[in-house]
């Protein structure tokens, strides 16, 4: 005989709000200021932190559910490419490069966001927010697994990828990306939600999954393209929770808007900055590629991000300043740093190499208003040096910019025959930037950027080599011992493709794998 259920099986909406709402509590024997000390300090002002709206209702048993299907699917994928040395079904080993940036310089930045979400999380004291970062934290040190994994079989047979975690804390055209993340880690936890769920989530995100990953599937390589259409799915309920958090704080009280506006002004910026390693890995690391990074950016921000600041305006929001410039920027930014890593190759944990005539004409015809006039004249001049056997190579320390950490190698919105600078002086100190937004950022905190761990300061410092090093020895070489310091192995991670044992393992291997020998 059936029994009668004595309580009404839940509804969704009612399980829903046990699982989230339901979890929250007021301290007793403690002050909820003495729980939550950071949520205030910043000077935002909550009246009702019932008035969170949860972008994606999704409860914990739901995310494992689906989580879990994600990753049976993408293992599947990786496995079958690692056993069938995918590795040689890419189209040119110089595409293997940008995986090197990308698994030393934005994989750890997913496990910081992970660490990250994870302390703010905590510091929030409205339930809503809490729960929503307890799974974003989840997501991020997921995608820093699975691109880990997807990577690793790379790492078996190329060069460059063996010390990521190494080179995140030395290397140093890493530290621009780490400084982002030091400075949104160190800020408060609403700084920290538009530094990383907008700036990084909405901003890097687009412009750097859906193009490179793309770029990914265009060259080959599977394992890559089912990690970034994985962690995409991922990136969608992100973007989403950062934007809601900034309406969320628009909404709760007029006096928030300048500050919230003021972040936004900021992080875009910062943001941009770090993506000019992006433009660079779009337009000269793809051996097949899909869009250059102007076209990206039109796209991905000017198009899809005017339209979130079109709707963002109700509330009194602002197209960030910088906006301006950037539009400007972007038909040089990628020429410009590429040309610095060429300069810098022999200090890179990756390779480097000019573009052919097929290349260079392919950047003309994306970019006809600029790569002509200013940047074919300098690669076909830097062409016919290698030919001669003098294939250049910049032994000099250059100068960092003290906000975003990138070498003054950038120009002139105005004037791309001119290299941006600009200073301030504070404290008796001069310090130095490269451009405009970041000394506008290192003025509003002076006290928190003069503490900067910058690459070339401490190499002249000498706290970048090994403890036994003696700097005073006859004979000593600083490069060497920097090198050393940073675990690279001279002429076999760094300096110039062409030559190198990548491309000729990649030649021999590919070779065997079509012939009948």
């Amino acid at each position: 005989m059936d029994m009668k259920a004595s309580k009404k099986k839940l509804g969704l909406k009612e399980r829903y709000a046990h699982l989230t709402r339901g979890l929250d509590w007021e301290t007793s024997y403690q002050k909820m200021d003495d729980v939550f000390p950071f949520d205030k300090f910043e000077g935002i002002k909550i009246h009702d932190w019932d008035k969170w709206e949860d972008p994606f209702r999704l409860t914990m048993d739901a995310y494992w559910k689906y989580q879990a299907e994600k990753e049976r699917k993408l293992y599947a994928i990786i496995d079958a490419f690692q056993q069938n040395n995918g590795h040689l079904g890419i189209t040119d080993a110089r595409y293997v490069n940008a995986l090197k940036l990308f698994i030393t310089g934005i994989s750890p930045l997913e496990y910081m966001a992970h660490r990250g979400f994870t302390h703010v999380g905590r510091h929030f004291r409205g339930v809503g927010p809490r729960v929503a970062c307890q799974m974003q934290a989840i997501d991020e040190i997921r995608h820093s697994q699975t691109q880990i994994h997807s990577m690793s079989n790379y790492n078996r047979h190329y060069n460059g990828m063996h010390d990521f975690k190494n080179m995140i804390e030395k290397v140093w055209y890493l530290s621009v990306p780490r400084s982002f993340f030091d400075d949104a880690v160190t800020a408060g936890p609403f700084e920290f939600m538009i530094a990383i769920g907008f700036s990084f989530e909405y901003v890097l995100t687009n412009l750097l999954f859906v193009p490179f990953i793309s770029g990914a599937a265009f060259n080959g390589d599977m394992g890559a393209t089912t990690f970034g259409f994985s962690a995409q799915s991922d990136e969608a309920r992100h973007m989403t929770l950062g934007l809601e958090c900034i309406k969320f704080m628009l909404e709760q009280d007029p006096d928030n808007l300048p500050i919230v506006q003021k972040w936004i002004d900021k992080w875009t910026w910062r943001g941009v900055r770090v993506l000019s390693l992006v433009g660079m890995m779009m337009d000269y690391m793809l051996p097949k590629r899909v869009m250059s990074w102007q076209e990206a950016w039109e796209i991905y921000f000017e198009q899809n991000g005017g339209a979130l600041f079109k709707d963002l305006a109700r509330y009194g929001i602002t197209i960030p300043k910088c906006v301006e410039q950037v539009t400007k920027d972007k038909e040089h930014i990628s020429h410009q740093v590429w040309s610095t890593f060429y300069q810098y190759g022999g200090v890179a944990a990756f390779h480097t190499w000019m573009p052919s005539d097929e290349e260079m004409d392919w950047l003309s015809a994306k970019y006809p208003n600029t790569f002509d006039k200013y940047y074919r004249p300098r690669f076909t001049y830097w062409r016919e040096q290698e030919a001669q056997g003098k294939r250049f190579y910049n032994n000099s320390l250059p100068m960092l910019c003290q906000t975003c950490q990138i070498p003054l190698v950038f120009t002139e919105p105005d004037d791309p025959t001119k290299i941006a600078y600009r200073e301030s002086d504070y404290q008796g100190e001069k310090y130095h930037f490269c451009s405009d937004g970041c000394k506008e950022i290192f003025d509003n905190e002076p006290e928190k950027y003069v503490q900067a761990w910058l690459p070339v300061h401490q190499i002249y410092q000498g706290h970048c080599f090994k403890p036994d090093v003696d700097p005073t020895a006859p004979g000593f070489d600083p490069l060497a011992a920097v090198l050393d310091w940073y675990n690279l192995v001279d002429g076999q991670d760094n300096k110039d493709f062409n030559g190198s044992e990548d491309q000729r393992n990649f030649a021999a291997w590919r070779g065997m794998a079509t012939r009948n020998d």
